[in-house]
């Protein structure tokens, strides 16, 4: 009689894992967003597909953006030929002059959009914290995404692996 009842228990509990594991094989694709660089030319998100991409949400009262920010330069730089890009997003809360300023400075070799209206972050999920990344595959699905400061070395095993694939 105890057998039945686990038999039982076993079977009822199926579609609930069945749901729980088809839940984590889905692939979140990233989303469609359009966004102006600094230099006022227009782009999307789709244009992206067929490179790694690493799209950065930060602000310049962030010192963790700040502090990673030449990581991820030399990140962009180190792969950029290989097919790997970088979308730099500025928070909606940061002043615009105070962006423009950081990014000629520095020179930052990627595009840097201002998310003035939060759209980008919204899209992105609701992005609030900073630093926030989400990395993005060459078939345009979000591998990973980051809150805090990345840990540059495993990151950079896996823009290896997703280069690497076809």
């Amino acid at each position: 009689m105890k057998i039945s009842r686990y038999v039982v228990a076993a079977i009822a509990c199926l579609p609930a894992g069945w749901l729980a594991y088809s839940s984590l094989a889905k692939v979140e694709a990233a989303p469609p967003v359009s966004y102006t660089l600094l230099d006022g030319s227009v782009h999307s998100t789709d244009q992206l597909r067929g490179r790694v991409v690493l799209v950065n949400f930060w602000a310049t009262s962030c010192s963790v953006c700040l502090h990673e920010m030449p990581q991820i330069v030399a990140m962009h730089r180190k792969h950029y030929a290989r097919g790997y890009d970088t979308l730099s997003v500025a928070m909606s809360y940061d002043p615009p002059a105070y962006v423009v300023n950081y990014a000629q400075k520095r020179g930052l070799p990627f595009g840097v959009a201002i998310d003035n209206t939060g759209v980008i972050a919204k899209r992105f999920g609701n992005v609030a914290a900073t630093p926030t990344s989400v990395l993005i595959n060459k078939r345009g699905e979000i591998v990973k995404r980051y809150i805090g400061e990345h840990d540059f070395e495993a990151l950079n095993k896996l823009v290896e692996r997703l280069l690497a694939e076809v």
